[in-house]
């Protein structure tokens, strides 16, 4: 083997049974899961019902007020890759020339002005209805009872809501009084409840049973009609009465000024989640699958074709050499990103073909490039985003004086948890949840947004809407340009690995821009080098901040790569010999990795999980 050998003494073991595994970025997500598996549920089951768990414990990385992106396969058809798609798009109000005309030159990082119809909830409702074999009252049951009851909220919870607490007492009185009841911080460990919240997901199940308020929400003679009738219920009853009032209400965004949203009732009545084919792409004897391009997802297999003309010397991700060409292979695929992807025509075929990564190889150099690099596709002109190193909002006046604050390329923005701003913009969140189960049901879901600190909590609901259009472009004529009806291009990531006809990885990571670039180092170590699943997890990260990122305000570093310290002082000074200028991020500080395997030969399933941050987890049996 021509990697560095993995170390032997792991954070943790890979678990391997044969009855279900789960991991996750919470342990309570991940027992939840597990729960649902041991009591007859299936991978569909648990996944839901964990993911809504999500919501509650991790509510500074998602709630319901946001999307996801999944994948999954089913035990009935194991070779087909399904994307669940739960990416609502931008609003019919969300125009170039509206938000031009409220004085902005980027979708702000937070407030409601940023708000895409919310996908989450519809999506996994969807997939229950569809794939699930449990009633929704009992899917929901774990997530009613801890945001009824309380959980230990994390100490990263308090973090957050301390970073906004200024922002939540002089601005957004709501979240000041959902988040900092009495005007305290809670403290880690502390019990927290979210009241509003579990009866928002009561009211669903009831209108399930007929008692809703929704246009056609009657009662149901199946699991199915019951489950649509929630789903009627969200996009159509109290949910969006609600949303629909309190986006009326100027309130402060990340641009420092005050601004209304523009999502409406029809807005949200208009949209359901739905199933699509997924790309994928073969390499080293395995099939990767994806999202579409108005996902970040295909950068991940332009890398690996870019990356398969190299010999294995030049895939290790712990020496000088490998962590160079990933990199610069990265630069490369993320440039075409920004270039080509969005919710629109884009030419996928001809940037995952064999010819165009012979030429995109041919870029790679000994040295660190510090340029933005898009390809060349036949017919079309690449979209050359503002590279801004910095970004200062224009001078404000108002009654409060202030300005609009500023960003920077600074590397060490959006490492494994959030880089929570003070006036709400967030960088590097995320949820991640992989189940699968003994009859080869296997899903990988990555649910986002509607995070605490996105816009004003909305009292009656317990969340608050997400800020997924500050990945759109108010420069007209882009791939991602913001457009009515069309969906942002998220960051939101899973991935499905497939072998010999059958599913046999689930993948994932939160990390906005970093999700992909992390599991690539998985993937290399795992395919090309023999790691095991936790030694994959638990091996140094890097990535590059060589890209404008998809986070307002929208910033790149010219030849930046994050790293962690373990990596090694010798390969660390070797890649700035490179050029690349690097970042030391600590020890333990990049990703966020979380994994499912099964071996469809003899039903052996393994399970790993992040040790980052002590708080995501595997278990199985």
């Amino acid at each position: 083997m021509s990697f560095t050998p993995p170390d032997p003494f792991t954070t943790r073991p890979t678990l391997r049974g044969t009855f279900g595994m789960a991991a996750s970025t919470h342990w309570l997500a991940t027992a939840t899961a597990q729960s649902v598996l041991e009591r007859g549920g299936n991978a569909f089951d648990a996944a839901t019902a964990a993911a809504f768990v999500l919501h509650v414990v991790e509510p500074h990385l998602n709630g319901p007020g946001g999307d996801m992106t999944g994948l999954f396969s089913t035990a009935e058809e194991p070779g087909r890759p399904v994307v669940l798609m739960g990416q609502g798009p931008a609003p019919a109000g969300a125009t170039v020339q509206h938000y031009r005309g409220e004085g902005l030159e980027l979708v702000p990082g937070s407030g409601a002005l940023a708000a895409a119809v919310p996908g989450a909830v519809d999506a996994w409702l969807l997939l229950l209805r569809d794939h699930g074999t449990w009633e929704l009252a009992e899917v929901l049951d774990f997530a009613i009872a801890y945001a009824r009851d309380g959980h230990p909220v994390l100490g990263r919870v308090c973090g957050t809501i301390s970073a906004v607490s200024e922002l939540f007492r002089d601005h957004w009185p709501t979240s000041a009084d959902l988040w900092m009841p009495g005007g305290r911080i809670p403290e880690e460990g502390e019990l927290v409840r979210n009241p509003a919240h579990a009866r928002t997901l009561q009211r669903l199940v009831q209108a399930g049973a007929g008692i809703g308020e929704a246009v056609g929400a009657t009662a149901g003679h199946t699991r199915e009609s019951r489950i649509d009738a929630a789903r009627r219920e969200w996009s159509e009853g109290f949910v969006v009465r609600a949303v629909a009032k309190a986006v009326q209400t100027p309130h402060r965004h990340s641009s420092g000024t005050d601004h209304r949203g523009v999502l409406t009732m029809a807005d949200m009545a208009g949209f359901r989640a739905g199933y699509e084919e997924a790309a994928t792409l073969e390499f080293r004897g395995h099939r990767i699958a994806k999202t579409g391009p108005w996902g970040q997802g295909p950068a991940l297999l332009q890398t690996l074709a870019i990356l398969d003309g190299f010999d294995d010397e030049h895939l290790d991700p712990s020496t000088e050499l490998g962590a160079h060409t990933i990199l610069e292979a990265l630069k490369l695929a993320l440039a075409d990103r920004e270039a080509y992807y969005g919710d629109a025509d884009v030419p996928l075929d001809y940037l995952l073909s064999a010819d165009y990564a012979a030429e995109r190889r041919q870029l790679i150099t000994e040295q660190a490039s510090h340029e933005f690099r898009p390809g060349r596709v036949p017919g079309r002109e690449p979209y050359i985003p503002p590279l801004r190193t910095e970004y200062v909002a224009p001078a404000l006046t108002g009654d409060d004086g202030g300005s609009g604050g500023n960003g920077s390329g600074d590397a060490a923005a959006a490492v494994g948890e959030p880089t929570v701003g003070p006036t709400g913009e967030t960088r590097g969140d995320t949820c991640h949840i992989d189940v699968v189960d003994r009859w080869g049901n296997m899903v990988s879901a990555t649910p986002s947004g509607g995070w605490l600190q996105s816009s004003p909590a909305i009292p009656e609901l317990g969340f608050c809407l997400g800020t997924r259009l500050q990945m759109t472009w108010l420069e007209p004529g882009t791939p991602s340009t913001l457009t009515p009806g069309k969906r942002p291009r998220t960051t939101l990531t899973p991935t499905l690995v497939l072998r010999d006809g059958a599913a046999v990885v689930a993948l994932g990571s939160p990390g906005g821009d970093q999700q992909d670039q992390w599991q690539l180092l998985y993937l290399l170590r795992t395919i090309v080098g023999g790691y095991s699943p936790q030694q994959a997890i638990d091996a140094p990260a890097f990535h590059t901040t060589s890209m404008p990122g998809s986070f307002w305000p929208r910033t790149w570093e010219p030849g930046g790569a994050v790293v962690e310290d373990r990596l090694g002082n010798d390969v660390i000074t070797g890649l700035e010999r490179r050029g690349h200028r690097i970042t030391r991020a600590g020890d333990w500080t990049l990703g966020r990795l979380s994994a499912v395997v099964r071996d469809p030969a003899t039903g052996v399933l393994q399970a790993a999980a992040n040790p980052r941050g002590a708080q995501g987890y595997a278990a199985g049996r």
